[in-house]
């Protein structure tokens, strides 16, 4: 059992530089990405994953379910709703103004969508996951992920355009 709980902390340390980027693209702000996976670890430390499963989706799951949380407990306490942008919009010149961004400008772009948005965002362009694994993980269909990261891509690229406008 104690060689069982090594294998699992031994792989859980191999996968935190990959669960601190998706945390950082749930929340935007390293303060934030720093506590979400502090508290994601202590999940997983307490509650490791049942037998058999795949210790990178439940990771992954266990943050996304964290960060939710926490998302309902701050829209409570400060009792204003969370904005959402998710109108869709032509993407035209989007691989030139994709070019020509910073990080600050991606960074503020992914804050405006949707959580929905923001996570299939993070699992598929950030992390490098493919369309069927970004659903197992979310325990979502893979036509329901690409249509959301359709919609984030749009909105995206309308926020983009939008700034090119004004500059």
């Amino acid at each position: 059992m104690t060689q069982k709980s090594g294998d699992f902390e031994a792989d859980l340390l191999e996968q935190l530089p990959r669960l601190r980027r998706f945390c950082f693209s749930l929340t935007g702000t390293q303060h934030d990405a720093d506590d979400l996976l502090q508290g994601t670890v202590e999940k997983l430390l307490m509650k490791p994953p049942p037998p058999g499963a795949d210790l990178t989706k439940w990771m992954y799951r266990v943050c996304k379910n964290f960060w939710i949380d926490e998302i309902r407990s701050r829209k409570v306490r400060s009792a204003s709703p969370l904005e959402e942008s998710g109108a869709d919009a032509p993407t035209g010149g989007e691989a030139d103004a994709l070019t020509r961004l910073t990080f600050a400008e991606v960074n503020a772009a992914m804050d405006g969508l949707p959580l929905e948005q923001r996570v299939v965002l993070s699992l598929v362009a950030v992390e490098g996951r493919t369309y069927k694994e970004a659903a197992d993980i979310l325990e979502l269909p893979v036509g329901t992920v690409m249509s959301r990261l359709s919609r984030a891509r749009a909105s995206m690229a309308a926020q983009f355009e939008k700034s090119e406008v004004l500059h």
